[in-house]
């Protein structure tokens, strides 16, 4: 069909491909929550008189046929159709007629994609959310497992002080816990409804926003619709943040395992199929997994900054240059949300080497638990640690087992409470998890088919 702002003369075709660009192949990604969103404002049109009951009833059956096209590969959108938007449209026009054109009454193009990347980016967030939360599920279990394994504890890379396996696993199951959490939060302030803010400064019409923002399963309706149009690239700047959090917490852990599975220390042994060969050195098993984890949290810090920069000096109300923003918020998701999955697999196939790991147990790892014997027995820190720091020599081995039970403050090796973290991660998994099957629901209210707006 022609452009939804069709004026009287064609376009430059290099205009043409600059303003477009790739948004029309991206859009395909948008389809479901654009034809969730169409279904809403159908219904929301009928409530007030604009649609008959019999073209409501038509339309609906449009949107399904739509629906099940793009399941099966075959809704295409051209670049002349320059994004999903004009190119529904332009299909229920085709088969519907003047029906069709009554589709986009009461909303703008600006309305329509914020709320169609508002419906992605909702449901993106909680599957990121449910992942880490299973992530930390399997970390406690992890430490659980592991409990009281001595392990080398390090500070600026060098030997330290004893530490456990399970205060390691713990550590960035805690991590992952207060950043699923976060996710979980900004998933509750961007679950805001924009549709009916049309190009943002609503229209002349009594669009029920609060009905139709119901339908698509919203917490609340966007209320301002000057703010529902400031709000894009905003909104998904914060969502980009906290993926930013959780996946540099993953390329910490990433730095980690390629650390102690050298074989100079040989404390694990990742699982196989998730290393890859070399062309040429027939004995390599690479980390590959790990390293790209490391190179593509970079990827999402990236998509977070480009998109603040893109939007940080904008007048008020819509500007072309949010549509810039989709890219990265999309890559931005969709790293976030395998880089994840990818180190729960390195995590669940993860071979302990105990034997190697009490070999890093070195004498001079119990310092510090030497000047803590003499500090116990009578004498001062500061003394006792200058005689130990002054007759290095002198530190014996120790047992490590021993060493762990002792340290017994709250979340030291010998008292981690672990239940409560698994107990935590649990929780948060059932969060996410029910919000997804209430989302699910709501979706095949509108149309049957769809139960996820996500390819991933």
């Amino acid at each position: 069909m022609a452009k939804l702002w069709q004026k009287n003369y064609s376009l430059d075709a290099l205009m043409q491909s600059f303003t477009v660009r790739n948004d029309y192949i991206l859009d395909r990604e948008l389809v479901l929550s654009d034809l969730l969103a169409s279904s809403a404002h159908a219904r929301g049109l009928a409530k007030i008189g604009i649609l008959t009951e019999g073209e409501l009833s038509d339309l609906e059956k449009g949107l399904a046929s739509i629906a099940a096209l793009h399941r099966e590969g075959r809704f295409e959108i051209r670049l002349e159709d320059e994004d999903c938007h004009t190119a529904i449209e332009g299909y229920l026009t085709s088969v519907l007629g003047d029906t069709g054109k009554k589709i986009h009454t009461g909303r703008s193009r600006n309305d329509q994609v914020e709320t169609a990347l508002r419906i992605y980016m909702r449901e993106a967030v909680l599957k990121i959310a449910h992942e880490a939360s299973s992530f930390a599920y399997e970390l406690v279990r992890s430490a659980q497992k592991y409990e009281m394994i001595p392990m080398p504890g390090r500070t600026h890379t060098q030997l330290a002080m004893p530490s456990s396996l399970g205060l390691w696993f713990s550590s960035y199951a805690a991590e992952i816990i207060d950043e699923t959490e976060h996710l979980l939060e900004v998933c509750r302030i961007i679950d805001q409804c924009p549709l009916g803010s049309a190009a943002s400064y609503g229209v002349p019409l009594p669009l029920d926003r609060e009905y139709t923002s119901g339908l698509l399963g919203f917490e609340k309706v966007q209320k301002n619709v000057l703010y529902a149009a400031n709000s894009r690239g905003k909104f998904e700047a914060i969502v980009l943040d906290a993926c930013e959090y959780l996946t540099s917490s993953a390329c910490k852990m990433a730095q980690d395992l390629i650390l102690f599975t050298l074989p100079e220390l040989g404390y694990f042994s990742l699982p196989r199929e998730l290393t890859t060969g070399s062309s040429i050195m027939p004995q390599k098993k690479n980390p590959d997994g790990l390293e790209l984890v490391r190179s593509r949290s970079c990827m999402v810090s990236s998509a977070s900054s480009l998109v603040k920069n893109i939007t940080r000096s904008l007048v008020s109300g819509y500007n072309r240059d949010f549509q810039d923003t989709k890219e990265p918020l999309m890559t931005g998701l969709r790293i976030s949300f395998e880089i994840i999955a990818i180190m729960a697999r390195m995590v669940n196939g993860l071979e302990v080497h105990e034997d190697r790991l009490r070999e890093g147990m070195r004498n001079e790892i119990f310092a510090t638990d030497k000047v803590f014997d003499q500090v116990i027995s009578g004498g001062n820190f500061r003394d006792s640690y200058k005689n130990v720091g002054l007759n290095l020599g002198e530190v014996e081995m120790i047992d490590a087992d021993d060493a762990l039970r002792k340290r017994v403050s709250l979340g030291a090796p010998g008292n981690l409470r672990l239940g409560d973290d698994l107990e935590h991660s649990r929780k948060l998994a059932s969060l996410a998890s029910d919000r997804l099957e209430a989302l699910s629901a709501v979706y095949g209210k509108l149309i049957p088919a769809v139960s996820s707006v996500l390819s991933w």
